[in-house]
């Protein structure tokens, strides 16, 4: 089950290292393909604020990685879960206000590991 959940964890923090590096450096190229419903011409206006959401992101994988290398096994599942819990609540909020499929695509994953540290 840990090896499950280290895989959850590692999954949920590459995502949001994906995250930062598209909003950081490619907002304006590969977000106008991803992003096709979005005006074009407000790429480059928002550039600055795309980059800060990315930054945000940076800090939730740097959060779930650092669960990694803490010894206490308590306090590494204690941060493991708040940062699982920062990523859902981002999921669910994005889900909400932006498009459905944050939900899956952010929220799932780490509800997912929740549940196993939880009840697994």
């Amino acid at each position: 089950m840990k090896i499950a959940i280290n895989i959850l964890i590692g999954l949920v923090a590459a995502l949001h290292l994906y995250f930062l590096w598209f909003e950081m450096f490619a907002w304006t190229t590969k977000g106008k393909k991803i992003f096709n419903t979005f005006p074009k011409d407000l790429f480059e206006p928002t550039k600055t604020l795309a980059a800060n959401q990315g930054l945000y992101n940076g800090f939730l994988a740097a959060g779930l990685l650092w669960s990694f290398f803490i010894k206490d096994p308590t306090w590494a599942m204690n941060i493991a879960l708040f940062f699982l819990a920062c990523v859902s609540v981002a999921g669910i909020y994005g889900a909400l206000s932006v498009d459905k499929k944050i939900f899956f695509v952010q929220a799932v994953p780490a509800l997912i590991a929740i549940s196993l540290i939880l009840f697994g």
